[in-house]
């Protein structure tokens, strides 16, 4: 494949997008040694510290490795690389379409809620949990409106999750939350589901301040699965 030239503006952005794409598209094969950094300026038309930088952002995302004789080599993706590269994959081709990767995400939310208000539950602060009722009390008094709803939605999670007291959920959560992950495909009909359910949003946050772990965590998984589309039928394990 021949390499386009690159606009001036952000080159080293623009070449990390090019070589991750290549990448995540599987052109550049795991165990391949990436393209010298003196042919890599060459081929695309830019300085060796754009390829540098590029380069660092590759490795920075667990794309490429320096082996110990100097050269660059291409890991597998599906072994080393992270939640920051969802969109990419898809973009890329590279495995599940933007469709499919949502359901992955939004599989993963409902796992993820479902634990974290669990340990919620369990971990969580008195004034923390008094924090949670109240929020689901002003969301149950909130207008129709999906838009602000959803809003004040992800604001009563992102206290569940901070109260699980896990680190590793929040990161997640924001990821997610962040547009990462693009959950905000899930199809309108389900997600309005989920969120008209008041009923389970005040329950659920009764379980947490009563301390009952396990029903919390029952309900927040039936809430959060409303919103994950059914799986391809037609898939074959």
């Amino acid at each position: 494949m021949t390499q386009r030239h690159i606009r001036r503006e952000a080159v080293s952005d623009q070449l990390f997008a090019q070589l991750r794409d290549r990448i995540l598209g599987g052109e550049l094969a795991p165990g391949s040694a990436l393209t010298a950094e003196r042919d890599l300026a060459a081929e695309a038309g830019v300085n060796r510290h754009a390829v540098r930088e590029a380069v660092k952002r590759l490795q920075q995302a667990r794309l490429v490795e320096v082996s110990h004789g100097g050269r660059t080599l291409v890991l597998d993706w599906r072994r080393t690389a992270g939640l920051d590269l969802a969109m990419g994959i898809a973009a890329a081709g590279a495995g599940p379409s933007t469709d499919e990767l949502a359901r992955d995400a939004l599989e993963m939310r409902a796992s993820l809620g479902a634990d974290a208000a669990r340990l919620c539950a369990l971990r969580c602060s008195a004034d923390t949990a008094a924090r949670i009722v109240r929020t689901a009390g002003r969301y149950a008094r909130s207008g129709p409106d999906l838009t602000d709803r959803g809003a004040a939605d992800l604001a009563w999670w992102r206290l569940i999750v901070e109260g699980s007291g896990n680190l590793a959920y929040l990161l997640a959560f924001n990821s997610l939350a962040g547009g990462a992950i693009p959950v905000a495909e899930v199809p309108a009909d389900l997600r309005t589901a989920e969120l008209l359910d008041v009923e389970a949003h005040v329950r659920l946050a009764g379980h947490i301040c009563a301390r009952e772990a396990g029903a919390a965590e029952r309900l927040a998984r039936e809430l959060l699965s409303r919103s994950v589309p059914a799986p391809d039928r037609k898939a074959v394990c």
